[in-house]
């Protein structure tokens, strides 16, 4: 086999060594960067990674809480699913908005980018703000049969991520970073106001 590199890195021989519907793990027999022989696991997700944050002019937001499988507890977090290969991140992001909470929105704006855990795998994670929003019926999935939605102002879910009851890093990201673009005038102005509402005052 031809050695391919990645980097520094010298991929000897390589090999599948798990696949679902959703994600495959594959196996690399590698030299490391100080030339050493090494062993390298990547998952791939088959789906990126899709966020929303949605924010009513009053400068509310919402949260979903659910069980999560992998951790065995219960995560408040904002909207969150899968963008499927071939769909534009802008649209799989109006849908999970929709299935999750029932809301629609008439604006969107693309909020932040970033490679969710960059030493064990390859997914991409896209996120938008949500503004203008009408409330609908949610129409979730089989696996969301526990979610529970909260309204709340995003004052008070920034707070909870800072103080560690939203442990979700996406969400915590998202949040952060919508505050900050409203702070440096990133964002539309009346989007702006509505995120900042209360935060200098609390």
């Amino acid at each position: 086999m031809t050695q391919l590199r990645r980097g520094p890195w010298t991929i000897l021989s390589e090999r599948l060594g798990y696949e679902n519907p959703w994600m495959r793990v594959r196996e690399f027999d590698v030299l490391r960067p100080d030339g050493q022989p090494g062993l390298y696991g990547v998952m791939e997700p088959r789906q990126a990674a899709i966020g929303v944050l949605p924010v009513f002019d009053n400068g509310d937001t919402v949260l979903v809480g659910q069980h999560r499988f992998a951790l065995d507890a219960w995560s408040w977090e904002l909207p969150e699913g899968g963008g499927p290969e071939g769909v534009a991140p802008l649209e799989s992001a109006k849908r999970e908005l929709e299935e999750e909470t029932g809301l629609r929105a008439a604006h969107w704006r693309p909020l932040s980018e970033f490679d969710v855990s960059n030493s064990i795998t390859s997914e991409r994670a896209y996120s938008f703000i949500a503004w203008g929003l009408s409330e609908g019926t949610p129409e979730r999935e089989g696996t969301e049969a526990d979610m529970q939605m909260r309204r709340l102002p995003l004052r008070e879910a920034l707070e909870m991520a800072i103080s560690g009851k939203i442990r979700d890093g996406f969400s915590m990201i998202m949040l952060m970073a919508a505050v900050e673009q409203a702070r440096r005038g990133a964002l539309d102005p009346g989007l702006s106001r509505s995120i900042l509402s209360g935060l200098d005052e609390a």
